[in-house]
């Protein structure tokens, strides 16, 4: 794992990261995109405003993995974050996804979001729900056969949340926050 780097996704990682989420969301078992989505739709969900885009690579050259970082709402909800991840089939098992994850986290926080919320983990994929209750994780809302599975039909969603800062030091921030705006 020492030769695994995780940083900003660039165009010239595009090409990968349409294979890896071409594979995902033709398994139609953890994302909600359909087949249909293309190459452009694609690029815009992984590069278009206001994500950042993040991959996991191997030497130089090879994709392993990626996530995008994004305000999990606008306004008086853009302090709470929210992601979007994928590892490559070829790369799962190692633990690439949990590489991600804590990157994802150091880096919400390092922007300044104050939690971090999924909205929309399938029920059945028990890998990411696993990793993200050992990261801390609650699931704080489930929705009722809200995932059409490939294999298995109707099942479950569930909404996912960590507090990424004490929220007594919540009031500061948003303090400081109004501050700066008045005074801009």
């Amino acid at each position: 794992m020492n030769d695994i780097q995780i940083r900003p996704a660039t165009e010239e990682d595009f090409h990968a990261m349409y294979g890896i989420f071409q594979t995902h969301v033709a398994a139609g078992e953890t994302f909600p995109h359909g087949p249909d989505m293309d190459r452009e739709a694609s690029y815009d969900y992984w590069f278009g405003a206001p994500a950042t885009t993040f991959v996991a690579v191997k030497g130089r050259e090879r994709v392993l993995g990626m996530y995008k970082l994004v305000p999990n709402q606008l306004g008086r909800g853009s302090h709470v974050a929210s992601a979007s991840y994928m590892v490559s089939p070829n790369a799962q098992g190692v633990g690439i996804g949990h590489l991600l994850a804590e990157h994802s986290l150091g880096e919400a926080r390092r922007r300044g979001y104050l939690a971090m919320q999924f909205n929309y983990v399938v029920s059945t994929n028990t890998a990411a729900i696993h990793l993200w209750k050992r990261l801390g994780f609650s699931i704080v809302g489930t929705l009722p056969k809200a995932y059409r599975h490939r294999r298995l039909g109707y099942v479950d969603a569930y909404v996912m949340y960590k507090l990424l800062e004490d929220p007594a030091r919540w009031e500061l921030a948003d303090e400081e926050q109004d501050q700066a705006q008045d005074e801009a």
